[in-house]
């Protein structure tokens, strides 16, 4: 558990803070930023093992894993072998994967039903994978094609280096100091 709170923790502070939020971020408030997030991870966690406590718990980290998988595993396919992929068709893409597998874990069986105590899931399927991958994948593709915006070309053009650099690692940047 520590392993993974200190990882969720140094993404949001490192991440999503220091480069999306504010780039001028200093590492004090990189640091800061991490420990309010291993707290609110701490106790969110607390929260959903008290919701999630008569669940079957190898069940509940496949429907933990569907999540990811609808939303890193296609951007992250598409952006190594795709040539034609925009950030924006990713970014949406990976959106629509994120909000699909969310809706469809909450809504099927094991959380609608278990949980909550519905007499019927909206979701008649347990773990719906094989959709919310496939929304994701379609929602990357259909906005890369249709972006055609200058930053998309420019990305569409810088492909062969991405691709060169993410199979060999030459011209890679230095890790953070932190």
């Amino acid at each position: 558990m520590a392993g993974l709170t200190l990882a969720g923790a140094s993404a949001i502070s490192h991440d999503l803070y220091a480069n999306v939020i504010n780039p001028n971020a200093t590492e004090q408030n990189e640091v800061r930023v991490s420990r309010v997030a291993t707290v609110v991870l701490g106790i969110l966690a607390i929260y959903l093992g008290i919701a999630f406590q008569s669940q079957n718990i190898p069940f509940m980290v496949g429907l933990a894993f569907t999540i990811a998988a609808s939303t890193t595993f296609p951007v992250l396919i598409m952006s190594m072998f795709w040539k034609n992929m925009t950030t924006r068709g990713a970014v949406i893409g990976g959106s629509l994967g994120l909000i699909s597998a969310v809706a469809m874990v909450v809504m099927g069986p094991a959380v609608w039903v278990s949980v909550m105590g519905n007499k019927e899931a909206i979701v008649p399927w347990s773990n719906p994978a094989l959709f919310t991958v496939t929304i994701a994948f379609v929602g990357i593709w259909l906005f890369s094609k249709i972006d055609n915006s200058p930053r998309a070309a420019i990305e569409r053009d810088l492909f062969d280096a991405q691709f060169i650099r993410s199979q060999t690692g030459i011209g890679a940047e230095e890790a953070s100091k932190h």
